[in-house]
C-alpha cells in the first residue's frame, strides 16, 4: 500500500498514437512515460541524457560556436535543456515520434524539465520516427545525440532495431558533417555496438560509463565520423 496519495501512481494523460498508447504518469515526486504499458523514462535523475550532450559537444572542436545537433528524441527534456543552455549550439533540432510528448512539453508538466526551450529561436522539433529521418533527410549535423531506446540491444519498437545496424549506421554517417559525433545513450554497455560502430567505419569509438542507483551503469557510445 501506498503511504499516502501523493506516493501513488496518477496517470495524467494517455493518447493513442502512432505507435501505440503513450502516457504521462506522476508517482511521488517524478513524472514517467510509459509506452504500451512499458516504463521508458522519468524524472528522477537525468545525469546520464545531460552527459550525452556534454559528451558529444566535448569531442567537437572547441573554438567553434556555429555547432549544430541533432537529439532524438524529446522524452523528458533533460538532453535537451543541456544543448539550449549551451550558446555554442547554434541549431538545435529534437526528433520525437509522439506528439503528445511534444505537448507535454509545449504547455504540460514537462516543460519544467526541458526549461522551456522549445521556445528558444534555435531549437526546430522534427514531429517524426527518427529512424526514418535519419535516412530521408537532406540536412546534416555537427553531432547526433540519439536517445530513443534503452540501448542498441534493447529497443522500444521492433523497427528501431535497424537504427543499430550496419544500414541505420551507414545513414546516421551520412547525416553527420566531417568529424561529426555521434552519441548514443544506453543502459548497459554493449561491445557489439561498438564492434558495429568501428565496422561502419566510425573512429575513435569509445564508452563513457555514468554510475547510476540500480548498480548497472548507463553509458554514452561515442564514435566519430572521418574528417
Amino acid at each position: 500500500m501506498y503511504a499516502n496519495d501523493e506516493a501513488r501512481p496518477v496517470t495524467l494523460d494517455r493518447r493513442d498514437g502512432p505507435y501505440g498508447e503513450v502516457a504521462l504518469r506522476r508517482s511521488g515526486g517524478r513524472y514517467e512515460i510509459i509506452a504500451n504499458g512499458t516504463f521508458l523514462m522519468d524524472t528522477s535523475d537525468g545525469r546520464s541524457e545531460r552527459l550525452l550532450v556534454d559528451a558529444a559537444l566535448g569531442a567537437l572542436p572547441a573554438g567553434r560556436a556555429d555547432l549544430s545537433v541533432l537529439i532524438g528524441g524529446l522524452g523528458v527534456g533533460f538532453s535537451l535543456a543541456r544543448a539550449a543552455a549551451e550558446p555554442r549550439w547554434a541549431r538545435i533540432a529534437v526528433a520525437e515520434r509522439e506528439r503528445a510528448v511534444v505537448e507535454w512539453h509545449r504547455t504540460g508538466p514537462l516543460a519544467e524539465f526541458s526549461e522551456h526551450a522549445l521556445q528558444d529561436p534555435r531549437v526546430s522539433v522534427v514531429e517524426g520516427d527518427l529512424v526514418a529521418y535519419v535516412h530521408e533527410a537532406d540536412v546534416t549535423y555537427d553531432a547526433l545525440c540519439l536517445d530513443i531506446d534503452n540501448g542498441p540491444d534493447w529497443t522500444v519498437t521492433e523497427g528501431n532495431g535497424g537504427l543499430y545496424g550496419p544500414t541505420g549506421l551507414a545513414a546516421c554517417r551520412e547525416r553527420l558533417e566531417p568529424g561529426g559525433v555521434l552519441a548514443v545513450w544506453s543502459a548497459q554497455p554493449s561491445a557489439a555496438f561498438d564492434d558495429a560502430l568501428r565496422a561502419a567505419r566510425f573512429t575513435q569509438v569509445r564508452t563513457i560509463e555514468i554510475p547510476v542507483d540500480r548498480g548497472v551503469p548507463d553509458v554514452v557510445h561515442l564514435a566519430r565520423k572521418p574528417a
